[in-house]
């Protein structure tokens, strides 16, 4: 799980001014998208992150990046966000709270010819991550050869076998008030 040198830079700069709010500095993504770039921070703490305090954030973040303009040349829009529901795992100690967990995993390159690797996060050590694939085989993938991974969130199927249960029309008018 390498970063180019902007992105380091940008990481150096604004982790700080993360952790004196609070927050954990998720990941750093800086890339084209439409007709601008975008620089997006993921930031996140337990329980989760506010917009009140993603927003002060932000305008922190921009002052001082502003100020560092050479970390990051030319126009983009900053984007500071929390890491939704997929979450991004980018450093080693990121796994560990999600073993046991549904992960995808993307590699740098084919491992047994395959690039990307679903299913359960079975153990994590110093030097990578054992992921237990949707085929029952276990692939133990090393943190170098990780090019992305993010928890994959399992709804649960309502009745029905449905993930989102359809509401019967009294029950929407009970949540609506209407009789």
């Amino acid at each position: 799980m390498e970063t180019d040198a902007k992105t380091t830079r940008v990481w150096e700069i604004v982790e700080p001014i993360a952790l004196d709010a609070g927050l954990e500095l998720i990941e750093v993504e800086h890339r084209r998208e439409g007709r601008g770039t975008i620089l997006r921070l993921l930031m996140d703490k337990p329980g989760g992150v506010s917009l009140e305090e993603l927003a002060r954030v932000s305008r922190e973040v921009s002052a001082v990046l502003d100020a560092h303009a050479q970390a990051v040349p030319g126009a983009y829009t900053l984007e500071v966000s929390s890491p939704g529901i997929n979450r991004p795992l980018t450093r080693p100690a990121h796994f560990a709270a999600f073993v046991g967990k549904r992960v995808h995993v993307r590699t740098r390159q084919p491992i047994a010819g395959r690039h990307s690797f679903r299913g359960v996060l079975a153990s994590v050590d110093d030097q990578g991550i054992v992921v237990t694939g949707d085929d029952a085989q276990p692939h133990a993938i090393t943190f170098d050869a990780i090019a992305r991974a993010q928890y994959q969130h399992q709804f649960t199927p309502g009745p029905g076998g449905r993930a989102h249960p359809r509401r019967t029309e009294r029950q929407a008018g009970q949540r609506t008030g209407a009789r």
